[in-house]
């Protein structure tokens, strides 16, 4: 059953998953900062307030979740997580050798392990198991990330890029021109990355990650 509660602790987590308090998102996505405020989801008298589809449609809008990564939340938060499909795996250092990609950053071949993922509608989607430290704390060595090739990339995306030479990795994309691409790591230790866009074979971008 959908209740109050559901919706808005989804509204909670989606903020978390993208580094964002409440008031964060909602500011991000062009709202009031207060309109996910916890004094905001009940009147004085206690009467219940629900997030309108406007103010959900642009907290999806401004973080680049899908609906389905939305409800995948919703069914987190109460507990009634459907089984899920099998989505190929591999290490992210085994993800730079040959034949586990096409050219455009989907999968193929065989090799892959499986590990099960709510049904949604991209038939693309892979995980990745994290190595190195470049992304810590968000991402740790071990965690698993969910990665669609065919998703939308914007600026200030977590991604997984590829380059021609066969290097892997998983950063933040901070800056796209028409040649260069810029990478950030979460990790202060680890310097940002600057790109030939004519060096990058493929960009994806990270839907969901093992916390």
């Amino acid at each position: 059953m959908l209740t109050h509660r559901h919706i808005w602790d989804a509204v909670d987590a989606l903020a978390a998953r993208y580094n964002l308090t409440p008031s964060g998102l909602a500011k991000r996505a062009g709202l009031d900062p207060t309109t996910f405020n916890k004094s905001k989801r009940a009147s004085a008298d206690g009467k219940k307030r629900w997030p309108n589809t406007e103010s959900l449609a642009k907290i999806l809008e401004a973080t680049g979740a899908s609906l389905d990564e939305f409800f995948a939340l919703v069914a987190d938060a109460s507990g009634e997580r459907r089984g899920g499909r099998p989505v190929p795996l591999i290490g992210l250092a085994e993800a730079g050798s040959g034949g586990f990609f096409d050219d455009g950053g989907f999968p193929l071949g065989s090799g892959w392990d499986e590990v099960l993922f709510p049904d949604v509608r991209d038939e693309n989607l892979y995980a990745l198991e994290i190595s190195g430290e470049s992304m810590l704390p968000l991402y740790r060595d071990g965690d698993i990330i969910i990665v669609s090739p065919a998703a939308n990339v914007r600026r200030g995306d977590r991604v997984v890029v590829k380059t021609s030479d066969g290097e892997v990795m998983a950063k933040i994309l901070h800056r796209k021109t028409a040649r260069t691409i810029e990478l950030h790591s979460v990790n202060p230790e680890h310097a940002p990355r600057t790109l030939a866009l004519d060096k990058v074979a493929w960009i994806a971008r990270i839907l969901w990650a093992s916390q």
